[in-house]
């Protein structure tokens, strides 16, 4: 797999907004089997194979949707997942969908063994031609043990953990400026300039775990079940650091040079 990384981060920039976004409507990963995606067809590439791990606030979704741009591969999001057992009830209920669905209704949290079930029931995925970018799972551990134990029953062996890194004050900073749009769900920060949606117009909002108090909380979840998994991924030499401050783009572009210099050093 060889990565075509311009010199200047800006050029890179440049030249990612210009591409033009691949189909990546991930039926089969929002909706659980028997959905099929629309973009599942070989493209004649090795799949890339990527966890994207990483503090609240460091961008994991941006750089996973940029990726997908640049590289090809599905943005598998367990976040997304929960969202869609939450808002699509017509949709085939699997026992651990119905089950998310049934806690978020009445104001539950889902524990990791539901979100597990849901990652195994779409194996599928893992499996799909143009490789994955798998964001917010694992969080733990255990979760990663779980993984790493299927894709060796798939034959599956990942390329890299991309962990992006952000300082403490940075991470509040972002988190606390966040806002999401009611209508689109997109994730935007918030300025007195700009109060409405930049992609639909429609009105922004602070989730409840964008709130500073549960900032510190989140934070602190981060720190006790995740942050122990960047020791994990790096006895398997499987770890790629990445800065994640500045602007989105040119994280993608250290984010592609990493990914590039580990590829050299493994080949």
């Amino acid at each position: 797999m060889i990565l075509a990384v311009p010199a200047s981060p800006d050029l890179f920039a440049a030249r990612l907004y210009m591409k033009s976004p691949e189909a990546n409507d991930r039926i089969a990963w929002n909706q659980g089997p028997p959905a099929d995606c629309s973009d599942s067809e070989e493209s004649g590439k090795p799949p890339w194979r990527l966890v994207l791990m990483g503090p609240p606030g460091a961008g994991k979704g941006t750089q996973a949707e940029l990726l997908h741009q640049y590289l090809g591969a599905c943005h598998l999001s367990t976040g997304d997942l929960l969202r869609s057992a939450a808002s699509h009830p017509n949709c085939v209920q699997s026992p651990a969908m119905k089950a998310a669905q049934d806690l978020m209704s009445h104001g539950g949290l889902v524990p990791d063994s539901i979100v597990w079930d849901m990652v195994r029931e779409r194996s599928a995925c893992l499996r799909c031609p143009g490789g994955f970018l798998l964001d917010g799972f694992p969080r733990t551990v255990g979760q990663a043990e779980a993984l790493t134990a299927l894709m060796r029953e798939e034959k599956l062996p990942l390329t890299a953990v991309v962990n992006y890194e952000l300082p403490l004050p940075e991470i509040i900073s972002r988190l606390s400026s966040r806002r999401t749009c009611r209508d689109c769900q997109s994730v935007q920060h918030f300025s007195a300039e700009n109060e409405i949606c930049n992609h639909c117009g429609g009105s922004l909002y602070q989730r409840d775990d964008d709130h500073p108090e549960a900032i510190a909380v989140r934070l602190k979840v981060y720190q006790r079940e995740t942050a122990p998994l960047i020791e994990y991924y790096e006895r398997f030499g499987l770890l790629v650091p990445v800065d994640a401050t500045s602007s989105a783009a040119h994280v993608c572009a250290r984010t592609v040079a990493a990914l590039q210099h580990r590829l050299q050093t493994i080949a």
